[in-house]
């Protein structure tokens, strides 16, 4: 059992709680509403943006020339693909490239990307993949859970299904899992509870981002 699947299982609750997140279930039923989506949308287009420069960092963090590689082409996916998906889905609901581009950060989006950028340019590659893989896992296995759900053949939610249950992000993120099981493989018993908490942070963040777009949360003052 590698590394990956280790943490996975000392803190499953909080992966259950991001798997079975209201939000997720009723993008799954076909149910959540449609303004709620339309919030998530705009909040996670703000969040791509920084998601993006910790792959860019993880290419300046690389030691050969296959990971960099590997890092850049994740970047490009992120840059091009996801963000594609969200200038769609923008345009079905009217929203301009300018009001896209000037969209505030909500508190919660603020502190995730924060966060991660925070570890990922103070700590290693370790601990920058702590930080990044939950997202990119988390996502992937609720799009393989979503497969054949109703939301599946929804007309707005289809299409945010199909991304993220695409082999193509699958075989990204088994990458992902697998290049931070091979650099943790020599971890210290301390370097792993620090790694652990990393990774418990971010997927706490994650379980937080979809309360956040439940909630439509915004800034009190």
């Amino acid at each position: 059992m590698g590394f990956s699947q280790e943490i996975i299982t000392e803190i499953d609750n909080i992966w259950q709680a991001n798997l079975k997140h209201p939000f997720v279930q009723e993008i799954g039923a076909g149910t959540l509403p449609v303004k709620k989506f339309k919030y998530y949308m705009i909040q996670d287009y703000i969040y791509l943006i920084d998601y993006a420069k910790m792959f860019a960092l993880g290419a300046l963090k690389s030691i050969d020339l296959t990971t960099m590689t590997q890092f850049s082409n994740i970047l490009q996916s992120t840059l091009t693909e996801e963000m594609s998906l969200h200038h769609q889905y923008a345009a079905q609901f009217n929203i301009s490239e300018e009001t896209l581009a000037s969209a505030e950060p909500a508190p919660t989006t603020l502190a995730y990307t924060n966060y991660l950028l925070s570890v990922a340019q103070t700590g290693g590659q370790a601990e920058l993949l702590a930080a990044l893989l939950p997202c990119m896992w988390g996502y992937e296995a609720i799009g393989k859970s979503l497969a054949h759900s109703p939301g599946a053949k929804h007309a707005l939610y289809g299409e945010w299904i199909a991304m993220y249950s695409s082999p193509d992000f699958g075989e990204l993120t088994e990458w992902l899992i697998q290049e931070f099981d091979k650099v943790t493989a020599q971890q210290t018993t301390a370097q792993r509870i620090k790694l652990t908490n990393i990774f418990k942070n971010s997927l706490r963040y994650e379980v937080l981002f979809w309360e956040m777009a439940y909630n439509e949360e915004q800034w009190l003052v």
